[in-house]
């Protein structure tokens, strides 16, 4: 009789497990999924095809290919030696966000911010499509608000500080900073010289008001998929650096996908060769590598 109710009550411990391993489970295959979404933002953007309606919204095209050929015909054409071909509009994808935040004067502002979600990029000025440097490396160092703590101050200083003055801005322990330096140079945000140290990056530009001037309209626009260039980043990866660029004061409260429409511009050489070069259509401009001076 007690062997009966023994195996009935290891039956029911049983039963109760069951349903517990199942839901761990599940809560570990939802959270992997989750994780390998995040970390796949072109696979976002290909389904992403399948399921909007063929309209996106866009900054308003103001410049024409022809307009632009005729600004820029001898840096493209170079005298007549190379001929024009062809120009197909794409559009570059950004994120718009609703944001609020505490300016420097301690005041509460509330604005917009306009995001590339292709080179990480925050863009500072829509008129003359000024943007910051230095966001795309610390997205893929995935840099925290510690991090940023230590790159803004750097950059107050032009980009270098001992370690006695870095310890003094930041009010830090020693043991504190030399921690959360030697955290920075691993994601190779920063380089120690001696007693000195310094942001690694190229003609920095991080420390900036998080708002967007945006004077252009913007407006609805039909599309085929292959005019959509693909997105390096997603929004959720935007938003984690912005927060922890700017600060617990800042806070996104609404965000939509915005377009950049650019003209890719064909070129044919003397030699049979085709070189492309891509144009702003909002400014006019020639969207070039941070790292050339010129592209022709």
């Amino acid at each position: 009789m007690r062997s009966s109710k023994k195996s009935k009550g290891a039956a029911s411990g049983t039963l109760l497990k069951k349903p517990l391993v199942i839901g761990l489970l599940c809560a570990g295959i939802g959270y992997g999924a989750y994780s390998f979404w995040e970390a796949n933002p072109n696979m976002q953007a290909a389904i992403a095809q399948y399921v909007d309606n063929g309209e996106i919204k866009t900054l308003e095209v103001r410049y024409t290919p022809e307009k632009i050929m005729e600004l820029n015909h001898k840096e493209l054409l170079s005298n007549n030696e190379r001929t024009f071909q062809k120009a197909d509009l794409q559009f570059y994808p950004h994120v718009l966000f609703n944001v609020k935040y505490t300016a420097p004067d301690k005041k509460t502002k509330e604005g917009t911010l306009l995001w590339s979600l292709v080179n990480g990029e925050m863009v500072v000025d829509c008129h003359n499509w000024e943007t910051t440097h230095g966001f795309e490396d610390a997205i893929n160092a995935q840099a925290t608000r510690n991090d940023f703590k230590i790159l803004n101050a750097l950059e107050k200083s032009k980009g270098k500080m001992t370690i006695e003055q870095l310890q003094k801005e930041l009010q830090l322990e020693q043991d504190v900073l030399v921690s959360l330096l030697e955290n920075a140079k691993k994601k190779h945000l920063i380089v120690q010289k001696g007693n000195e140290i310094q942001l690694h990056f190229q003609n920095p530009r991080l420390l900036v008001v998080p708002q967007t001037k945006i004077s252009q309209c913007i407006v609805s626009k039909p599309y085929n998929h292959s005019q959509k260039i693909a997105r390096r980043y997603s929004p959720s990866q935007i938003e984690k650096i912005s927060k922890a660029a700017f600060g617990q004061d800042f806070t996104i409260r609404t965000q939509e996908a915005i377009y950049l429409p650019i003209y890719s511009i064909d070129i044919l050489n003397q030699d049979g060769s085709v070189r492309t070069a891509e144009f702003n259509a909002v400014t006019g401009n020639l969207i070039k590598s941070h790292y050339l001076d010129s592209a022709f």
